[in-house]
């Protein structure tokens, strides 16, 4: 923003004076159609510290690995060995907002950053760890969840495709916090198996607000960056304002299960509960038992303008680590895929 004004105050300025700066913020065409999302947006609302990358010289349709050939791929390889895997899962999110939700943030804060930097990154793994929100048989809930070690498994079969392929540099972008669970085994049998850089980035806000300060209005109390509460009501409408049904947005607390009794407490998402004000307690708790809507937080103070902001910060705080993980030497010494067929736990 602060260049844009600089820019406008000295139109005399020579271009050659800064190349490099002029460079940096430039958009792809790819990126620019993939902006024509509902958003609106067309530059994006944050910018990357990081230098232009080789890979955007490419004349290619756009940075997902799906729409490229091997050939593409090759060409690629020669510039970087870094891919983005945009990973989440498909559960419910209260009345208003779509299954998909998570999903939608780790592919827009992938898409966004690997247009906009040229940053290979995969189609999204669309399904996680989500049994919490199954609820009781014949509900109709519509969440999809894997078991841990079948999402272990399928995890490990694409880390170890995409080493096999020449990546040192394996990004998982994820979109899901109960993820986190069960991935640390399989990210470790990764790293420790081939020497593969493995990173497990998480853009979202729940007891870690991190940059969305400014963004976000709800007070802690609120737990806006919660489930289906005012950080991912925003995200979605930022991706496609038609999936939000904001007629049914409910506003909504965590609670402690009331199977516990009066003597607990419970105030967002995490598996814990609070004895004596202290959080010693963890408990395999379902989603129902501690919200009754699938919402925590204020889903009316949700605007596509916030969720446009939080989306483009994530993905420069992505493409800045990305330059700065690409620094460090990385010494793959198993890439056969066929060395390791099944991760087993």
């Amino acid at each position: 923003m602060v260049k844009k004004q600089k820019d406008a105050e000295e139109p005399q300025k020579k271009v050659t004076a800064k190349p490099e700066r002029k460079a940096k913020p430039k958009v792809s065409a790819a990126r620019a159609k993939a902006d024509g999302n509902g958003s609106g947006a067309k530059k994006p609302l944050a910018s990357s510290s990081a230098p232009r990358r080789k890979a955007l010289n490419m004349k290619v349709p756009s940075f997902c690995l799906g729409d490229w050939s091997y050939v593409d791929v090759q060409e690629y390889l020669k510039t970087s060995d870094t891919i983005l895997i945009p990973h989440a899962s498909l559960e419910q999110h209260g009345p208003h907002l779509p299954l998909y939700c998570d999903s939608i943030t780790s592919t827009e804060v992938a898409k966004r950053a690997g247009e906009q930097a040229g940053i290979l990154y995969t189609p999204t793994f669309w399904l996680g760890y989500s049994p919490q929100h199954m609820r009781a048989p014949g509900f109709g809930a519509g969440t999809i969840t894997l078991r841990a070690d079948t999402l272990m498994n399928v995890l490990y079969d694409i880390g170890r495709s995409l080493i096999h392929h020449g990546f040192n540099r394996l990004i998982f972008v994820n979109g899901h916090g109960s993820n986190i669970k069960v991935v640390d085994p399989v990210l470790r049998t990764l790293r420790n198996e081939t020497g593969a850089m493995i990173v497990f980035y998480k853009p979202y806000a729940e007891r870690y607000i991190g940059m969305l300060k400014d963004v976000l209005e709800g007070p802690v109390e609120e737990t806006p960056g919660w489930h289906a509460g005012e950080l991912e009501t925003s995200q979605v409408l930022a991706h496609n304002s038609k999936l939000v049904r904001m007629d049914r947005a409910k506003t909504d607390k965590a609670h402690a299960p009331k199977w516990l009794g009066p003597a607990w407490a419970k105030n967002d998402g995490m598996p814990d509960a609070e004895f004596q004000g202290y959080q010693y307690f963890n408990f395999p708790f379902d989603h129902e038992e501690f919200t009754d809507s699938g919402v925590m937080g204020v889903p009316q103070r949700g605007t596509a303008q916030k969720g446009n902001i939080a989306l483009d910060r994530f993905s420069a705080h992505l493409i800045d680590a990305v330059h700065e993980l690409e620094k460090v030497k990385v010494n793959v010494h198993n890439r056969d895929w066929t060395a390791g067929k099944a991760w087993t736990p």
